[in-house]
C-alpha cells in the first residue's frame, strides 16, 4: 500500500494596517492561529501588525479569512497584503516582541473605548476581585488614545507606565487564553491607581470617595470628575438652583449642557430617541447625541429644542451612578466658558477652585485632553459635530499623498490634520484660537501629532486657511519649509470629497457659513463652486454682496448683521417700532452701512440667518456661536410646512432682497414666527436646487456651518436625495477644515 504523503507546507507573511493596536489584535490572531494549528508570530509593528505564519494552504487561507471578518469588535481592518517566504520551521505560535524600525510609524491608534460587558459584570461582582475598581478594562474597553505616549502601542509608552503589574495581573496578561492577554491598562485594585475625593479639608479614598461624590451630587453639588481625556462640571440636571449655580459659577450663559444619563431608559424619558439616535447614542463611541427634549429640565437648554445626552461610558461613571447619583447629570466640560478642557490636575485645581464645590481625581495621568464628542442622526446617517473622544484619532480618509502634511484647520473650532503616508490622522476637537489657552492647546497638539507619528516638519508641507490674519495660518508659517494656503470655503467643499475618495468626480459644491477670507479680500460665506478636487473647484454662484458694518461685531449682534442686509431694501418701516423693536445698535449700524465708513462686503449666509433671527424678535448680542441662527431652526420646527419665501437666482447671485422684504411685510401683518422661520427654510433650500439645476445634474457637496442645520438638510434630502453627499466623518463646521485643506494640497 502506498504511504499517505504529508500535507503541504507553506509560510506567508502579512502586514495588517488599520486600528489594530490596543483593541486585542494580536490575541485575537494568536487564538486563531493555535486553533488551526498553525505555527509562527505575530507583533506589533509601526505601520500596524505583522504575522508569519507556516503551515497547509487551506488553514493558512481560513486564517485571513476570520481575520478579515471576525476582528475585535474596535478593530478596523483597512488592509491585509500578504506574500510568500521561506519556511523557517517554528514549532508553535507565539505573541513576538515589538519589531524596531527606522521607518516613520503609520499605526493607528485606537480611539478611547467604552467599558465593555464583561468588565461592567466583574465590576458590579462582589466576588470578583476588580469589583467596585474604577480603572476596569481589558483588550475590549477602557483608554487608548488619552494615555498613548508614542508608538507602538505598548505598556512602556502609555501613561500606565508608573504602575508596575501585581503577580494576578501579570498572569492574565501574559496568559492567552485571558481577555486580558497583552492588554496594556491592565491593572487591579491591588497595584493599579485609584481615586480620592477632596472637598474642602475633607479627604476621601476609593469606595468611600465615589460614594460620597455621589451624595454630594443628590445634594446639589457641583464636582469636577476626572474621567477619561479630561475633567467634567457634574451637577444634578433635575435641580434648577444648581444648574443656575454652575452658570453662573462658569460664565456660560445660555449655551446648552451636555447631559450623562444612567441609561437607555432614562434618556427615553427625557427625549425622543429615533432608532438611528438610539444606535449612535450605545455606539462604541459614545458621542454626546443631540435628540429632542420631551421634558424641560429648567436651565440644561434655554430656547433650544434638542438635549445633547450621553450614555456612561467610564466604568467611574456607572460606579457613580450605582452609589445614588441623580439618574440625570450635567456633564460639561471643565473649564471656563470657551476655555479647553481642563486634564492635569494641577492646573484643574486652579482653574476650577472657584466653579467647583469638590474635585473627585483619579490617579492615572490623561496624556492629552479629550473632549467628549457631539454627533446627531442627520437624514444621511450619523453626523459628527465635533471630532473628539472615541472618534480621534482615527484615519478620516485615504489620501494620494506620499511626503507627510500637517494641516492646521482655521481659527474657530480648530482640529488639526496629519497626512502621513497617504493616511489622514484628525486630531481631537481643539477650540477657538482666539483664547490663549486654546493657541496653546493647538500648539501641543501639533507637536504631538509629529512626535507621535515621528513627522519632521523640514520633510512636510504646511498648510493653513488662505486668510492672512488667522493665527493658526501665522503659526503654520513660522514651521517648516514648504507651505500652502487653501481658501477656506473650497476647503469646506472639499473635506466631504476627501471623505469619500471622490478626487476626480465632477460636483456642485455648497459651502454656506458664517464668514470665511474670499478670493478677492471680501467674506464669503455663501459660495457654490464647479468642479472636482483634482481639477479645482471655480466659484460659479454666490450671495448677492451685502455690506456688514463693523466686522466682526456683527457675528456677535444680530441686529447689526441685519443693518447691513437690510440697507439694500427699499422703503423699510421703522424697525425700532414694534412688532421688531429693534435697539439702538441697529441704528447707529444702519447709519454706518449707508456711510460705507468701517464696512465690509460680504456674501455669508450665516449672516443671512443672523438679519432673519432679528426680524423674528432675537435682537440682543449672542451668547455662543450660531444661537441665532439655531433659534431660528427652532422656531421653524415648531411650525408646518409653509410655503417657501422667494429667493431667486439673479446673473449668477442669490437675491436675498425679495426674501427679505417679504418677511418684513409679513412680520408686520402678524404672521406666526414659526411660519415665517419654516417658510425662510423653504426658501433656502428650494434657492439651493434652482442653482443647482442651472448648473447640471453633478451630485452636490453641502459643507460649512450652515450646514449643522438639520432641517436644512432635511429638506436638501426630500428634494435631491442621494445626490446629496454631507460630511458624516468630520464636522461640517470649522472642524472639518484641516482635512478639506489636505484633499486639496493632496491634489499637488
Amino acid at each position: 500500500m502506498k504511504e499517505a504523503s504529508a500535507p503541504a507546507i507553506e509560510a506567508r507573511r502579512i502586514c495588517i494596517t488599520g486600528v489594530v493596536q490596543g483593541v486585542g489584535f494580536r490575541p485575537f490572531v494568536y487564538r486563531l492561529a493555535r486553533a488551526r494549528g498553525l505555527r509562527g508570530w505575530v507583533r506589533n509593528a509601526h505601520s500596524g501588525v505583522e504575522i508569519q505564519v507556516e503551515g497547509p494552504p487551506e488553514a493558512i487561507r481560513n486564517l485571513l479569512d476570520a481575520i478579515a471578518h471576525q476582528a475585535p469588535v474596535a478593530a478596523r481592518v483597512a488592509s491585509l497584503a500578504e506574500s510568500p517566504v521561506a519556511i523557517d520551521g517554528f514549532e508553535e505560535f507565539f505573541i513576538a516582541p515589538t519589531v524596531e524600525s527606522a521607518r516613520r510609524p503609520t499605526a493607528r491608534i485606537s480611539p478611547d473605548l467604552p467599558a465593555c460587558d464583561d468588565c461592567l459584570r466583574e465590576l458590579f461582582d462582589p466576588n470578583d476581585r476588580r469589583f467596585g475598581y474604577p480603572y476596569i478594562n481589558c483588550t475590549n474597553c477602557g483608554p487608548r488614545y488619552s494615555i498613548v505616549l508614542g508608538l507602538p502601542y505598548d505598556r512602556p509608552q502609555t501613561t500606565m507606565h508608573d504602575w508596575p503589574m501585581c503577580d494576578r495581573c501579570a498572569a492574565e496578561y501574559h496568559d492567552p487564553a485571558d481577555r486580558r492577554f497583552h492588554a496594556q491598562p491592565v491593572a487591579c485594585p491591588v497595584c493599579g491607581p485609584s481615586y480620592e475625593l477632596e472637598a474642602g479639608k475633607r479627604r476621601e479614598q476609593g469606595d468611600a470617595a465615589i460614594a460620597a461624590t455621589a451624595a454630594l451630587l443628590r445634594e446639589g453639588a457641583i464636582v469636577a470628575i476626572k474621567g477619561i481625556g479630561g475633567y467634567h462640571l457634574a451637577c444634578d440636571a433635575r435641580s434648577a438652583d444648581a444648574v443656575a449655580a454652575l452658570r453662573e459659577r462658569k460664565y456660560r450663559k445660555e449655551r446648552p449642557f451636555a447631559l450623562m444619563v444612567r441609561d437607555l431608559e432614562t434618556a427615553r424619558s427625557i427625549v425622543s430617541l429615533s432608532p438611528d439616535a438610539s444606535r449612535l447614542l450605545t455606539s462604541v463611541q459614545r458621542p454626546i447625541v443631540l435628540a429632542p427634549s420631551t421634558c424641560v429640565l429648567p436651565g440644561v437648554a434655554p430656547a433650544n429644542r434638542d438635549y445633547g445626552i450621553m450614555l456612561p461610558y467610564a466604568p467611574l461613571h456607572y460606579l457613580l451612578f450605582s452609589a445614588g447619583a441623580p439618574s440625570v447629570l450635567v456633564m460639561t466640560s471643565a473649564n471656563r466658558s470657551s476655555e479647553p478642557i481642563a486634564y492635569r490636575d494641577g492646573d484643574a485645581r486652579e482653574r476650577l477652585a472657584q466653579i467647583a464645590d469638590a474635585f473627585l481625581i483619579g490617579e492615572r495621568k490623561i496624556a492629552r485632553r479629550v473632549d467628549d464628542s457631539i454627533a446627531m442622526a442627520g437624514a444621511g446617517g450619523p453626523v459628527v459635530l465635533r471630532h473628539s473622544r472615541g472618534y480621534a484619532p482615527q484615519v478620516v480618509a485615504t489620501l494620494p499623498a506620499h511626503r507627510p502634511m500637517l494641516c492646521v484647520g482655521a481659527d474657530l473650532k480648530n482640529a488639526v490634520t496629519l497626512v502621513v503616508d497617504g493616511q489622514a490622522f484628525a486630531s481631537q476637537h481643539i477650540g477657538d484660537l482666539e483664547h490663549y489657552a486654546a493657541y496653546e492647546s493647538f500648539r501641543e497638539t501639533i507637536d504631538d501629532f509629529c512626535s507621535m507619528y515621528e513627522v519632521s516638519l523640514d520633510d512636510a508641507l504646511v498648510v493653513y486657511d488662505a486668510h492672512p490674519q488667522y493665527v493658526s495660518s501665522e503659526y503654520a508659517r513660522s514651521l517648516g519649509r514648504r507651505h500652502r494656503a487653501v481658501q477656506h470655503h473650497r476647503a469646506h467643499v472639499a473635506s466631504v470629497l476627501a471623505e469619500r475618495g471622490a478626487f476626480d468626480t465632477p460636483v456642485i459644491g455648497i459651502a454656506f457659513d458664517g464668514t470665511g477670507y474670499g478670493d478677492d479680500g471680501t467674506i464669503w460665506g455663501g459660495e457654490i463652486f464647479t468642479g472636482s478636487l483634482r481639477d479645482g473647484l471655480t466659484r460659479a454662484i454666490a450671495l448677492l454682496p451685502a455690506v456688514l458694518p463693523g466686522g466682526d461685531a456683527a457675528a456677535r449682534h444680530p441686529v447689526q448683521a441685519a443693518a447691513g442686509f437690510l440697507s439694500a431694501l427699499d422703503d423699510l418701516p421703522d424697525l425700532t417700532a414694534p412688532p421688531f423693536a429693534f435697539p439702538d445698535r441697529y441704528v447707529k449700524a444702519l447709519r454706518v452701512a449707508r456711510s460705507g465708513v468701517r464696512t465690509f462686503v460680504t456674501t455669508s449666509v450665516g449672516r443671512l440667518f443672523d438679519t432673519v433671527a432679528a426680524l423674528l424678535g432675537f435682537t440682543r448680542a449672542i451668547t455662543y456661536e450660531a444661537q441665532a441662527a439655531t433659534w431660528v431652526e427652532y422656531l421653524a420646527r415648531s411650525s408646518g410646512d409653509a410655503r417657501p419665501y422667494p429667493f431667486p437666482l439673479c446673473d449668477g447671485k442669490l437675491d436675498f432682497r425679495p426674501l427679505l422684504q417679504a418677511i418684513v411685510t409679513d412680520r408686520q401683518r402678524g404672521r406666526d414666527v414659526g411660519e415665517i422661520a419654516r417658510a425662510f427654510h423653504g426658501a433656502v433650500a428650494a434657492a439651493v436646487c434652482a442653482a443647482v439645476g442651472a448648473l447640471g445634474a453633478q451630485p452636490v457637496v453641502a459643507s460649512g456651518g450652515v450646514f449643522q442645520n438639520a432641517l436644512l438638510v432635511e429638506m436638501l434630502s426630500e428634494r435631491l436625495g442621494a445626490r446629496l453627499w454631507v460630511n458624516q466623518r468630520v464636522p461640517a463646521n470649522d472642524g472639518g477644515i484641516s482635512l478639506g485643506q489636505a484633499g486639496i494640497a493632496a491634489m499637488g
